[in-house]
This record gives C-alpha cells, structure tokens and sequence, in this order.
C-alpha cells in the first residue's frame, strides 16, 4: 500500500451503509476576500472585503484546543470569508477550564454580538444559559436536543442552531472487525461528564452487543487520570475504541503512547485522534461541519434567515472518510489489506 505523508484517507460511501441523516446547509455563492487578518488568541480580527455594507461583530467560543474543533473554527471563518462579507470577530478559547467557559460567554454576550459561535457543548450552553436574543450556533455538539440546546433537532425553536458532529459509530465498530477479526474485548474510553461521548457510547455498546463482543467502559473526569485509566487496560481488552470525546482527544498522544506500547489498537471517533497516534477511523470531517455552520451564519446575517427554524446540520453520509495511521499498523502488525480489497468491490 501507498504511503502518503504516513496516513491513508479512503472514501468509504460505497463500503458500508451509514444511518447518518443528511441535512447539508446551504451552498453560499463565494465571493474571494482580499484579506483576512489572522488573529492571536482571545484577540479581534478584521475581514476586508469588497462587499460593501455592515461590518458584522461575531464572538466566538471554543472549549479546548485539539484538532477536531481547531479545524471546525476554520472551517466556519472560511465561510465567512467565501461569502464576502465584512466581519469583526472575536476568538476566545477556553483552554478545557470550565469556568474559563463561562467567563468568556457573558463577555461575548455583554459585548453585544451579532452572532456567537459555540464550538463543542460546553461551550454551547455555557453561552445559550445567558442569552435568548443574540443568535448562536453551535457546532461539534452530537445531539443539541439533548443536551438542552434546542427543542428538536428539526425545529430548534429558540436562537440556537448549528451543526451536529455525530459520527457513524457503528460503521466505527464494523471497521473495528474488519481490521482485527480476532478482537474479543473492547475497552471503551470517555470522559463520563461530557453527554455526548455517553451518547456514542451507548451506541457503540449496542453494536457490540449485536456483534457478541464484550466490553469493559473506561472513564475519566481530568486530564489527568488517562495515562493511568489506559495502563489499567493492559492485559485486560484487545482493542480500545473512543469516541468524538474532547477531553479524550485533547490526551489522545497519551492514549496512544501507552496503547500502541503494550500492542493495542485503538479505534477513534475522529481523524485527529488517528493523526495523534490512533490506529484508525471512519468519520466526518470536522472542517466540513464548520463550513456548514459558516454559511448558516452568513444566512442568518444577511439574508434574514429564522434561526429558530434553522434544523441542526449534519454531514452527508456519502462525505465520511476512513482514515489509518499506516505508522501506527505497522507498529502493531495490522495487515491493511483488507481495507484495499473492499475499495477495490466497491
């Protein structure tokens, strides 16, 4: 097999059949920015465009640094930018400190905002707590309806919308089997206080279930009870599978370290996680579900749109890609073989 830059990226929408509804957000007609400032951390930046017009105030709020929401807040400035329009926004980032999240949600919404971008749940409702006027979207939330965000996913109802990070778990748990048929227990790690890794995870124990294949959960509530929760799994499970956890996400290169050195594959909700050491995963696209919340920003700006009967987005199921660190099957002896074999039926 090809390497490219040490992992391989395969478009799967033949491969497997995915239950993921398809709710696309608008195509906005783009129209190229000639410049945008790039700012550092908690500071504003300025987009100078050509179109003419309002100057648009947009706070934004993201949880903790990690790949998967780094790459949801480009996406929804690229939006913005492919749109034309004139911005001034601010980039707070909370570092994972919970009340950090709080403090910077009443200063986006003291600060009148026209719009507040929440990026992962936390960050959502620490900021849909404190106003029901300002619009916000959210993204890299799994179920905005149930983590008390939205009335429904179909008509949110309030001045909250955005777009939805859930993954094809069980399509995850297939690949699991596909690429170690042998695997008879499954750690499942999460952080227990984030609702929407309990989510997946009640999910993936269900696909496991069917599959007849036993399982042990693994949670933390700190960062720093990962390397020791992942050394307890040694000798124990055959595979660890994660999922979209932020806090997980943020340690995966812990994870990794103490998983790949006792010869345990781990399966991932996300493309980050594969890139920090993870073995392999089948999902969405995070920069792709920014966009999309992006351009239900340039919507509601400009154009009027009602976010209140604005359906929570989610991604295409014929957009999710397979990913495999080829460094980290080489490291553990996993034949890829079989993944080249059903691409090639496909």
């Amino acid at each position: 097999m090809k390497k490219a830059n040490r992992f391989t990226a395969v478009l799967l929408a033949g491969m497997m059949a995915v239950s993921l509804t398809a709710c696309t957000g608008q195509t906005a007609e783009t129209e190229a920015s000639e410049e945008t400032t790039v700012q550092e951390e908690g500071a504003e930046v300025s987009s100078e465009t050509e179109a003419s017009g309002e100057t648009y105030k947009i706070g934004v709020i993201q949880l903790t640094q990690h790949a998967a929401l780094d790459k949801t807040n480009e996406g929804f400035v690229a939006a913005l930018d492919d749109a034309g329009i004139s911005y001034d926004i601010d980039q707070q980032n909370a570092s994972g400190d919970q009340s950090a999240c709080q403090t910077i949600a009443e200063t986006l919404v003291n600060n009148q905002n026209d719009l507040i971008f929440a990026i992962a749940t936390p960050a959502a409702q620490a900021v849909a707590g404190l106003t029901d006027t300002i619009p916000i979207l959210v993204s890299a939330v799994t179920d905005p309806a149930a983590s008390g965000l939205v009335e429904s996913n179909e008509v949110p109802n309030c001045n909250v919308s955005g777009t939805s990070d859930l993954t094809p778990v069980k399509e995850q748990i297939d690949l699991m089997q596909r690429l170690l048929p042998d695997v008879q227990k499954v750690g499942l790690l999460y952080c227990s206080a984030e609702a929407n890794s309990v989510l997946q995870i009640e999910i993936a124990k269900e696909a496991l279930d069917t599959a007849g294949i036993a399982y042990e959960e693994y949670t933390v509530s700190s960062s720093n009870e990962i390397q020791t929760v992942v050394e307890s799994m040694v000798g124990k499970v055959d595979c660890i599978y994660t999922p979209t956890d932020n806090m997980i996400a943020a340690g995966m290169a812990t994870v990794a370290m103490v998983a790949n050195e006792n010869q345990i594959p781990t399966i991932c909700g996300e493309e980050g996680q594969v890139d920090a050491g993870g073995l392999a995963t089948y999902g969405i696209d995070y920069y792709e579900i920014g966009y999309m919340a992006g351009e239900q920003a340039v919507a509601i700006l400009t154009e009027g749109a009602d976010i209140s009967a604005m359906p929570i987005g989610y991604l295409d199921a014929s957009r999710c890609t397979l990913k495999v660190n080829e460094e980290t099957a080489q490291m553990l002896g996993i034949d890829l073989s079989v993944l080249e074999q059903v691409s090639q039926e496909n």
